[in-house]
């Protein structure tokens, strides 16, 4: 017995040093991304998008800060979000999308639509750190944000069932045609939904996604937005601009490299997270033969010609191994590309890849894994 409780003690130990758990300052990538990318109000700041703040960028760093086991930046975080992009309040407003600086100088929200991808991470943020830090207010605001964004961005498909449309307005441009974007319904923050919310749609919503994918990723590789008609199905779509009229031609890049990474990140354990990785599997098939996932794929699910940023080889890590595969080419890349100034990927370092990494390295090295039902799992918490 004495043998047997001195190895279970060694394990443990073992496994939470090599996690290097604990406060944010234990993680050196989060701790980098905070002193470069937050300021000391919780705002996240794009530099390459002129200073911008996005609601995603936001919902990301809740996320991050609750990973991290940072409280004090998750209230920060929180605080200005609800006061600059929801109105000072969340229970009434989901936040608007957009945050910065207008054409006449003013600093501010320019676009309060909503978007859903953001509302999702952030009612999750909420609830997951309403559980684990045993904070009641987290959690009643996470089931009034999951109703809210139920009611007001999720849409009955007709001859299909309920799916998240992107926002709250310009993607139902005519009677019968709806505008989706597969990169913005993560499997495990749906299923964390469905528990946290059970008379809502989150449960069908899970049951779909694997179809919905399916039917939108030509020779497996995702969209960034796909449009949907009773009579048509499921179709690649340009990005939809005013009066939902699309701006770009349809492909796959920037906004659909999250699939890869959802699908990689759930736990193999849910009957859809096999599901969901076998209906994007063009993107394995690809990197059998070739070094680095393509920046665009075309509607026809043709890959273009140059590479994707290296946030895109942090995306596919999980995926990959979700897929059985080798993902050591994509991993020496990224650690190629690691700047010792700064600890960021790149140079510059890009917001966008740096988020991408964090999801892609905090998952690798077990700082958190989800659940089968979508539960966060953090080891500082056991």
């Amino acid at each position: 017995m004495r043998l047997g409780r001195i190895i279970v003690s060694c394990l443990l130990l073992a496994f939470l040093a090599g996690g290097a758990w604990g406060q944010s300052a234990s993680w050196a990538l989060w701790s980098a991304y905070s002193t470069r990318f937050i300021d000391n109000q919780g705002r996240v700041i794009d530099y390459q998008r002129g200073d911008m703040t996005t609601s995603e960028g936001e919902s990301y760093a809740l996320f991050f800060s609750l990973v991290a086991n940072d409280r004090a930046r998750f209230d920060q975080i929180l605080n200005w979000t609800r006061n600059n992009l929801a109105d000072g309040d969340l229970t009434t407003h989901l936040p608007g999308w957009e945050w910065g600086k207008a054409a006449d100088g003013k600093w501010g929200l320019l676009d309060s639509h909503t978007a859903a991808d953001a509302d999702l991470w952030i009612c999750y943020d909420l609830a997951e750190a309403g559980r684990l830090w045993h904070e009641p207010r987290y959690t009643a605001l996470a089931s009034i944000m999951a109703e809210r964004i139920a009611h007001v961005e999720v849409v009955n498909l007709p001859g299909f069932g309920p799916m998240v449309l992107p926002g709250d307005a310009g993607f139902h441009p005519l009677p019968d045609v709806w505008l989706l974007n597969p990169s913005y319904v993560p499997l495990p923050v749906i299923q964390r939904l469905a528990v946290l919310n059970p008379s809502g749609p989150w449960s069908a919503i899970t049951q779909r996604l694997p179809a919905f994918l399916r039917h939108s990723s030509p020779r497996g590789f995702a969209m960034d937005w796909v449009s949907y008609s009773p009579t048509g199905g499921f179709l690649p779509a340009g990005q939809p601009g005013p009066k939902g009229k699309p701006i770009t031609k349809p492909k796959g890049s920037y906004d659909a490299i999250r699939v890869y990474l959802w699908a990689g990140l759930s736990n193999p354990e849910a009957p859809e997270s096999r599901a969901d990785l076998a209906a994007v599997s063009g993107m394995a098939a690809w990197l059998d033969k070739h070094l680095f996932p393509p920046e665009t794929v075309s509607a026809s699910g043709i890959p273009g010609k140059t590479d994707g940023p290296v946030g895109y080889s942090a995306a596919v890590i999980p995926y990959l191994i979700g897929m059985g595969k080798k993902s050591g080419t994509q991993q020496d890349r990224l650690e190629a590309q690691l700047d010792p100034a700064t600890r960021l990927y790149g140079r510059p370092p890009a917001y966008y890849d740096q988020n991408l990494a964090m999801f892609a390295k905090g998952w690798q090295s077990h700082r958190f894994r989800f659940s089968g039902d979508g539960k966060l799992v953090v080891p500082w918490k056991h």
